[in-house]
């Protein structure tokens, strides 16, 4: 069974940043494709980013240009780079794959 472990999240001011990983059970190159999603309370999950097996990276709208999807292959781990938080972005993170394998989560709160 694929097993996704996130870590990383917590507290942060709005405007800063924040960097969560994600660790795989599986060799990272065997899947087609890895990610982040996230929910906020009394909303829908949504896509973050994902990053393909062929290198290509894509992102929500909301992103606007703030975070960065990384796969490191030798430790089999995907982590997203966020800055210029805000308090928008406060939510649960997900790790993700294809097969709809997801971790436990991490939560992301954005507060003064």
């Amino acid at each position: 069974q694929v097993q996704l472990v996130e870590s990383g999240g917590g507290l942060v001011q709005p405007g800063g940043p924040l960097r969560l990983s994600c660790a795989a059970s599986i060799n990272i190159n065997s899947v087609n494709a890895m990610g982040w999603y996230r929910q906020a309370p009394g909303k829908r999950r949504e896509l973050v980013a994902v990053a393909t097996r062929a290198g290509r990276a894509n992102y929500a709208d909301f992103v606007e240009g703030r975070f960065t999807i990384s796969r490191n292959s030798a430790k089999n781990t995907v982590s997203l780079q966020m800055n210029s938080l805000k308090s928008a972005d406060t939510a649960v993170y997900y790790c993700w794959t294809c097969g709809e394998y997801w971790g436990q989560g991490t939560h992301v709160t954005v507060s003064s």
